[in-house]
C-alpha cells in the first residue's frame, strides 16, 4: 500500500525566504551586518571612483565622524528626543482614534454609509498639502506635527480595525449570543483576539508612517527635532549631518517596528 504524504507538514517557502530560513542560526546572525558592511564597501567605492566632493556626497567615515560630533555635543540628543515625542504622541492619538472609529464602522452598517465617503476623501488630499495649513492653524510648536503624525497613521490603522473585527466569523459570534455573553465579553474574548493579527499588522505600518508624519511637520514649521536638523545641515552644505540625521530616523523606524514585532510575538503567543 502507498504511503501517502504527510499533509501536516508545514508548507515549503520559496525563493529568498527559503534560502534564509534554511540557513543556520549563526548565517542569519551574521547576513545583516555583513550586508550592511557591503552596503558601505560599495557607498565608499561610488564616492572615490565618482570623485564627488563631501558637500554632495560624503564618504561613509565623514558621515561617522560628523556622527561623533553631534552626539558628543548633545546636539542630536536633543533632536532626537524631540522627534520621538512627537511620534509616540502621534502614534497614540492616531492610533486611539482609529481603533474607536474602526470598530464602530465594522459594527455599525450606517455608521459605514455615513461616515467613509468623508474619510476615503480626507486621504485624497496628500498629508505634505495639508502640513502648512496644519502649522499655520496650530502654530509651529509640538502640537501641529502630533496632529501630522496622527492623520498620516489614522488611515492605515483604520482600515485593518475594519477588516479585523469583520473577520470574525459570524458561528462564533452566534455561540456568544448562546452562551448569554455580554457586549465587553464578547469584544474581549472573541472579537479582539480574533482581529488582533491584522490589528499589530496595522500599528506596524502605523508605527513607521508616524515616524514620517513628525519629518514633514518638522520640515514646514519647526525651530528642533531631527526634520528641523535636515533643514539646517542642508542649508549650510553640511550633507554629512544630513546623512547623520536620515540614519538617526530610520534607526527610530526600526526600532518601533521591532516593538511591534515583539509585542506580536508576545500577543500572539497562543496561536503557536
Amino acid at each position: 500500500m502507498e504511503q501517502t504524504s504527510d499533509i501536516s507538514a508545514k508548507p515549503r517557502r520559496n525563493g529568498v525566504s527559503s534560502w534564509i530560513c534554511g540557513q543556520p542560526f549563526s548565517a542569519r546572525f551574521w547576513l545583516l551586518p555583513a550586508s550592511a558592511l557591503a552596503g558601505f564597501v560599495a557607498w565608499l567605492l561610488v564616492v572615490k571612483l565618482g570623485d564627488y566632493p563631501g558637500f554632495i556626497l560624503p564618504t561613509p567615515v565623514a558621515v561617522w565622524a560628523r556622527f561623533l560630533r553631534a552626539a558628543s555635543d548633545g546636539s542630536l540628543l536633543r533632536h532626537t528626543v524631540v522627534t520621538l515625542g512627537e511620534v509616540l504622541a502621534g502614534l497614540g492619538l492616531g492610533v486611539s482614534v482609529a481603533s474607536v472609529l474602526g470598530y464602530l464602522l465594522a459594527r455599525s452598517r450606517t455608521v459605514e454609509r455615513l461616515l467613509s465617503p468623508y474619510i476615503v476623501a480626507s486621504q485624497a488630499v496628500p498629508i505634505v498639502a495639508l502640513a502648512p495649513l496644519l502649522v499655520l492653524w496650530f502654530g509651529p510648536g509640538e502640537f501641529s506635527k502630533i496632529l501630522i503624525c496622527a492623520l498620516i497613521v489614522f488611515f492605515p490603522v483604520l482600515v485593518n480595525v475594519v477588516v479585523g473585527i469583520r473577520t470574525v466569523e459570524e458561528d462564533l459570534r452566534d455561540l456568544m449570543r448562546s452562551l448569554r455573553a455580554t457586549r465587553w465579553q464578547t469584544f474581549a474574548m472573541l472579537e479582539l483576539p480574533a482581529a488582533l493579527p491584522v490589528l499589530l499588522g496595522g500599528l506596524k505600518i502605523g508605527a513607521t508612517l508616524s515616524v514620517i508624519g513628525a519629518v514633514v511637520g518638522e520640515f514646514v514649521g519647526a525651530d528642533r527635532g531631527l526634520g528641523f536638523l535636515v533643514n539646517v545641515a542642508r542649508g549650510q552644505y553640511d550633507t554629512a549631518l544630513v546623512f547623520v540625521a536620515i540614519f538617526t530616523l530610520v534607526l527610530l523606524a526600526l526600532s518601533l517596528y521591532g516593538l511591534v514585532s515583539l509585542a506580536e510575538r508576545w500577543l500572539l503567543a497562543w496561536r503557536r
